[in-house]
């Protein structure tokens, strides 16, 4: 899907199998990370086997080859979509990838016909670096969405699509 050539390294962000196994890591840092600082009962991720499903588009960011990065889009409404298991791996922030993820994303949703985006993330500190992201690419503070209630523990923002061309 989209490539990204920094140098010395070739970054590349393309729609795969969640089930992949060279993505162990990356599910384990983010299963660790989600559970770190948030009650079990705020914890919104979705398990990796259904992450394997029609309406749900899955990305992996490899450098090298390496996967380094993923993030996935899950259609709720036919023009609405919800980003799901956004995650860099630690060693590798810092560099902008978790931009291009997101920007990677915006596109597919659009090319995907979704006239928004949204999605849940904490509210804890450890997810502001998240909230500041996703406030620099045009996601705006909502209210719950879909089946979300009111949580002390979430942040819920939205971002509306222009139409792909």
């Amino acid at each position: 899907m989209a490539r990204l050539a920094e140098p010395q390294t070739t970054l590349s962000l393309a729609q795969e199998s969640p089930l992949g196994d060279d993505l162990e890591l990356l599910f384990q840092r983010h299963t660790e990370d989600m559970h770190a600082d948030t009650p079990p009962e705020s914890i919104h991720m979705m398990p990796r086997k259904e992450l394997e499903h029609p309406e749900i588009a899955f990305f992996v960011l490899r450098d090298a080859g390496r996967p380094i990065g993923m993030g996935a889009i899950k259609r709720i409404a036919p023009d609405h979509g919800e980003v799901k298991s956004m995650h860099v791996l630690i060693e590798e922030r810092g560099r902008g990838l978790s931009r291009f993820v997101v920007n990677g994303m915006i596109d597919h949703a659009r090319a995907w016909g979704l006239s928004r985006l949204s999605l849940e993330t904490g509210s804890q500190p450890m997810f502001l670096p998240a909230r500041m992201l996703y406030e620099r690419v045009g996601f705006e503070q909502c209210g719950p969405f879909g089946n979300y209630r009111l949580d002390p523990n979430s942040v819920y923002m939205t971002l509306e699509l222009e139409k792909a061309e």
